[in-house]
């Protein structure tokens, strides 16, 4: 049985028309390296439409794309700085087309104030392959010190008796 590693990709894009097809070229080859073939229509179709619509709406061109597969879904996510880019009003049937063709999609903003725009692509059933178990990372593991010996008469013996063997050891 295959098994699925978890992958990720990340990918920062200044926007042109030219590139459109090439940043597709490129999630495409990832897209077959993660034996993900029956996924690289829809993404790409995707990809295209936000970097075009991004491309024609946006005044920074700059967008960082990034792919996360877990073995059962595949979540591709754009995201931007520009202010006057508005998802409700320049993106509106950008994203109605996306929606239509992902199994989810979602836009939020990020902590920086720049937007996300997001969709998933779910493996089809029949596809779904476990995830290949991660060895846990190797630690530093910190010895604690020994405490100093004590002598066993003196662990086992009562209070006033052990006051006598540690002035006697001494």
């Amino acid at each position: 049985m295959k098994t699925a590693v978890p992958c990720y990709y990340h990918l920062d894009v200044e926007v042109s028309p030219d590139r459109v097809g090439q940043v597709s070229r490129i999630l495409a080859a990832h897209l077959h390296y993660w034996d993900l073939e029956n996924l690289v229509d829809p993404v790409c179709r995707g990809a295209e439409l936000l970097l075009r619509a991004i491309d024609e709406h946006a005044t920074d061109k700059h967008t960082s794309i990034e792919m996360w597969w877990n073995g059962q879904h595949l979540i591709t996510a754009f995201g931007d700085d520009d202010p006057d880019l508005r998802p409700d009003q320049d993106l509106r049937a950008c994203l109605a087309d996306i929606a239509a063709m992902s199994d989810g999609w979602g836009c939020c903003a990020s902590e920086s104030g720049s937007k996300i725009i997001w969709f998933s692509q779910r493996a089809r059933s029949g596809e779904r392959v476990p995830l290949v178990p991660v060895a846990p990372a190797p630690t530093l593991r910190t010895g604690l010190q020994v405490p100093r010996e004590e002598p066993v008469a003196v662990l086992a013996a009562p209070a006033a008796a052990v006051d006598d063997a540690l002035e006697g050891s001494l």
